[in-house]
């Protein structure tokens, strides 16, 4: 099983909206046994919180159910996660500071425009100081870049894609 991991800041917008279009799509497929996902934040901000409502609403219009509590990074997920996807530089930076300090190298770490064909910008905006106009685009930016993902895991996996 594929395991990947998303990261924003405080684990209430971007990250946990980009776990439940990944669990959407991988159920869509029938690719429940194939990969998995979680999210988490950077900062200890919003730790057993639900996502933001602005967050939830947008995916709601979508048809996705979001079923997450916030979270820290922690020293494991270095180990227990095959990718580790970043929404933006800060963060970015925040999780190579805590694998050097744990001296745990993250398999497979990548922006989550790194799967984008072709990103006007590196980051993720982080939506939460504006209003849902603002997490709409963050769900097509996610929307897109997943479906990059996806299939380049349909590509490079022994299962080829196949349910």
């Amino acid at each position: 099983m594929i395991k990947v991991l998303f990261v924003c800041l405080g684990n209430i917008c971007r990250s946990p909206l980009a776990e439940a279009i990944l669990n959407h799509k991988i159920k869509l497929r029938g690719y429940e046994d194939k990969i998995s996902c979680d999210s988490c934040g950077t900062s200890d901000f919003h730790i057993g919180e639900l996502p933001d409502d602005r967050t939830i609403d947008c995916a709601t219009r979508y048809g996705i159910q979001m079923n997450h509590r916030g979270r820290q990074l922690q020293r494991s997920d270095f180990r227990d996660f095959d990718y580790v996807i970043a929404m933006d530089e800060s963060n970015m930076a925040n999780i190579l500071k805590l694998s050097d300090k744990v001296r745990i190298k993250p398999r497979n770490l990548y922006f989550m425009r790194d799967f984008q064909a072709a990103p006007d910008f590196k980051d993720v905006p982080d939506p939460y100081y504006g209003g849902i106009d603002g997490f709409e685009q963050v769900y097509r930016i996610l929307d897109d870049a997943l479906e990059g993902f996806l299939q380049k895991m349909e590509q490079e996996q022994p299962w080829n894609g196949k349910p």
